[in-house]
């Protein structure tokens, strides 16, 4: 009997097993039907170009940028003189997929960009040299034509349904390895990155490497949720952090450059920053959050509302904003010539107004100049400070402020305010010269945090400085 009891506890404790791992196969998803269905809708692109020296190697950046360095047992000129730089042919290899039956295809800019001849792969091995109809560098977005009907194409998903958790698959060609398919799940959202303000980039842990990019990202449902583009890898190799930029934001591009070759970027003409608890405290907030306007550029869409250097913006037509690198991809894809309505808090109390979004402009001037030195020393907060001349306002592109000429150790220095920075306003009231400056500070509470505006390096940030 305690044998037959023994062996009824084994078969369900197997059963139990069994059951268990059917329940965990049954929720993976089926990645090899996602494969199947797309494969033929990813293509394999590579492009040539004539550089000048070594090609740059990986960091922080974008994948897909593969070259030959020059060999060094051959330099090309006689023995014992300096050979001239080498002009090396490489050749680009990158990923993208057909969004088009007649041809159109979307991949990343930088796969692309300076290419003297693409050529575009198909899953089965024909090939055609591809028009590029057009390239956005700020999206990293790229639109591409070959003279070919009939082609299999991928079905379009949407970026906003996405949480951090969910399944994702890559494919594309690491290393030149065609359709070769990779997956894991989606590490954050929204998430900014140096250099690509406009981009709320997709984070995963999916493994990307060189020849990925531009490569679809898909869900569990086989549809396109992102473009592959970046890494962060000192190596330059796959570290687990990649990312992708929204596909419904790259669809828009992708429109824009077939529709008129160009993507016309929404612009406010301010200076933000994120709100730390420090400033938060010097601002009057409750916590930390939304985007701190710490510059109104002369002549920009801002500068003809009432939004001011000081405001921190909460929301923006709508959708709130919790950090400041939400802001600039709702702006930059807002309609030019529509007026946005911004909920912003000043001096601590809510307030709504309008400004009509511009185009943002090719290049923003910016003049730096250090003025001679005449300082006057304030011990108290550790700053040798000095006044500022017409001529000396004009060529740093301000139009008041005193100058920082030195820190010690102080408040100043814990703020961190550093030599060459221009302060522009204290606790809120504009700094005309060192006198004023003086004055403001004898009515600043001790321990208290008040927000100084600070001009360093073309643009305006606020600091938190304690006295």
């Amino acid at each position: 009997m305690v044998m037959i009891a023994r062996r009824m506890v084994l078969s369900v404790w197997l059963m139990v097993m069994m059951a268990g791992a059917a329940a965990c196969a049954s929720r993976l998803p089926d990645f090899a039907r996602i494969v199947r269905e797309n494969r033929a809708a990813v293509v394999n692109i590579s492009s040539t170009e004539v550089v000048k020296g070594m090609v740059p190697g990986f960091g922080f950046g974008r994948p897909g940028m593969s070259g030959v360095p020059a060999n060094p047992l051959f330099h090309g000129g006689p023995r014992g003189q300096e050979p001239a730089p080498p002009r090396l042919l490489t050749k680009s290899l990158g990923s993208g997929f057909i969004i088009g039956a007649n041809g159109y295809i979307v991949t990343c800019a930088h796969v692309i960009n300076h290419a003297k001849r693409v050529i575009v792969k198909l899953a089965d091995n024909r090939d055609y040299v591809a028009r590029v109809v057009g390239l956005d560098t700020k999206s990293d977005v790229a639109l591409l034509k070959i003279p070919v009907t009939g082609l299999a194409t991928v079905h379009i998903g949407h970026a906003s349904r996405l949480e951090v958790g969910d399944w994702v698959l890559a494919i594309g060609a690491p290393f030149g390895f065609e359709n070769s398919a990779t997956a894991g799940i989606v590490s954050a959202v929204g998430r900014n990155l140096p250099g690509s303000d406009y981009m709320p980039f997709i984070q995963t842990d999916v493994p990307i490497n060189p020849g990925n990019s531009g490569g679809p990202l898909f869900n569990t449902r086989g549809q396109v949720i992102g473009i592959n583009s970046q890494i962060y890898s000192r190596t330059g190799g796959f570290m687990g952090l990649s990312f992708a930029i929204p596909i419904n934001l790259a669809m828009r591009v992708s429109h824009d450059l077939k529709t008129s070759g160009r993507v016309p970027w929404g612009w406010l003409g301010v200076t933000i920053q994120d709100v730390t608890r420090k400033l938060a405290a010097s601002f009057d907030l409750r916590k930390p959050y939304g985007a701190l306007v710490s510059e109104v550029l002369p002549g920009s869409p801002a500068a003809h509302s009432r939004l001011k250097a000081g405001d921190v913006i909460v929301r923006y037509d709508g959708h709130p904003i919790a950090r400041s690198s939400q802001l600039p991809p709702l702006v930059g894809f807002s309609p030019i010539g529509t007026a946005a309505r911004l909920k912003v808090i000043r001096n601590g109390h809510p307030e709504t107004l309008s400004v009509v979004v511009g185009a943002l402009p090719e290049v923003l001037p910016t003049s730096y100049a250090r003025p001679q030195p005449k300082p006057h020393h304030n011990g108290s907060l550790g700053l040798s400070l000095q006044d500022l001349s017409a001529h000396e306002r004009r060529e740093l592109g301000v139009s008041h402020g005193v100058f920082v000429e030195a820190v010690s150790r102080g408040p100043g220095e814990r703020a961190g305010i550093a030599p060459g920075d221009v302060i522009l306003s204290l606790a809120g009231h504009r700094v005309m010269n060192v006198p004023a400056f003086m004055a403001i500070l004898a009515h600043v509470t001790a321990r208290q945090p008040v927000p100084i505006l600070i001009h360093r390096d073309g643009s305006s940030v606020f600091l938190a400085l304690t006295k």
